[in-house]
């Protein structure tokens, strides 16, 4: 009886350092916000708890944050804001909303990001377009349209993100992404998680739990 208890005691302690091993080790991590929006505005209560646990994050707003001048434009900011924080070669997780998952994939797959990410996450992003992208005007909302050419651009890099961990997050509620399966994405884990609103996945407890619990903290 004691031997059995004494090897259950070890296989779960084993199970345990397995799981901790296999986290995504986080000492810097980069937050991309959604159309209309700004860095507090999407991601203030993730920024906290990250910085809470000794991660440095970096939240850019981009401009202009409509996206009239189109995602890639967006990217570049992007990439500038990032080699500017960190330089060009320190290893990041990467994180997006919405239209920042996109702005997020140019950057990593069209703009050399994937070679220092060693994670990414998408919350409620339009991998495969949105048909409300149709109701607004300039050339991140007509990238954003299914079928457009950006998007088909994306479809053919992705393997230019090699084996990068990667987790898609949606809401079968969500009435920005439409239809809200569009943030599947075969080249993912994907995740759906209960949430009224699209804009309110970035304050999700279970989002953010999630997120936290596959991070290696420093």
């Amino acid at each position: 009886m004691l031997k059995r208890v004494l090897l259950s005691t070890l296989a779960l302690a084993s199970l345990s350092h397995g799981a901790e091993a296999r986290k995504i080790p986080a000492k810097r991590v980069v937050l991309v916000h959604g159309i209309f929006q700004t860095q507090w505005r999407c991601f203030g209560f993730l920024r906290k708890d990250l910085e809470k646990r000794g991660i440095e994050c970096l939240t850019p707003s981009l401009k202009p944050a409509d996206g009239r001048d189109g995602i890639p434009v967006m990217a570049a900011q992007l990439k500038r804001e990032i080699d500017s924080r960190f330089g060009p070669d320190e290893r990041l997780v990467v994180i997006g909303f919405s239209m920042g998952g996109l702005i997020c994939r140019h950057y990593l797959q069209e703009l050399g990001g994937a070679k220092r990410c060693d994670a990414f996450f998408t919350i409620s992003s339009p991998h495969h377009g949105t048909e409300a992208a149709h109701l607004f005007y300039g050339e991140g909302a007509r990238q954003m349209r299914p079928g457009s050419e950006f998007l088909q651009q994306l479809a053919k890099t992705e393997d230019r993100l090699g084996d990068i961990p990667i987790v898609s997050y949606r809401t079968p509620a969500d009435l920005i992404i439409l239809p809200s399966t569009s943030s599947r994405w075969d080249r993912a884990e994907n995740l759906s998680i209960p949430c009224p609103l699209h804009p309110l996945m970035t304050f999700s407890p279970r989002v953010r739990n999630d997120i936290l619990g596959r991070l290696a903290m420093p």
